[in-house]
């Protein structure tokens, strides 16, 4: 596995508290590893929804959502598994065995109901996930959009762009 030290791209934590949506940007070095990702996320304690967004190196995402006794993981691509740790990780959580090198296919791994809740069902994550003409963020602004946050999303976006 390639260390890629350190890693671009961006997390975003998100949290739904008494209706309202509240999205802040996570530290960068998240986005090196599963277990820092996790932790920030469960220091948000929150009696709402609190799910993370990572855009790892523009060329994949991950949706982590801690839930009571674990959590819920959503790799968009398992491909990366070869070249990324955070990707890595998230197989290694869901137990599953990363694809050979030569695999040049795109497939999700995880659970792809993790946002059906709060409006986007697996149906839909999974045809947002298979549009490979769309960056990483791009994909996760319509996961903020269909979901009922991409005005804060783009708000976070925003402030990291300057």
């Amino acid at each position: 596995m390639t260390v890629q030290e350190p890693v671009s791209g961006f997390a975003v934590a998100v949290v739904r508290e008494d209706g309202r949506w509240r999205c802040s940007t996570m530290d960068q070095s998240v986005l090196a590893g599963l277990d820092a990702s996790i932790t920030a996320l469960r220091e948000l304690r929150s009696t709402g929804a609190v799910f993370g967004m990572c855009n790892v190196d523009d060329e994949f995402f991950v949706l982590i959502r801690p839930v009571p006794g674990g959590v819920d993981l959503l790799l968009s691509d398992a491909a990366a598994a070869l070249d990324y740790d955070i990707a890595a990780d998230v197989l290694d959580l869901l137990r599953i065995d990363p694809p050979d090198e030569d695999d040049e296919e795109v497939w999700p791994e995880g659970n792809l109901a993790i946002l059906s809740d709060l409006g986007l069902p697996e149906g839909e994550l999974l045809v947002i996930i298979e549009e490979v003409d769309l960056y990483p963020d791009e994909q996760l602004e319509m996961i903020a959009q269909r979901c009922g946050f991409g005005d804060d999303f783009a708000k976070v976006l925003e402030k990291l762009e300057q």
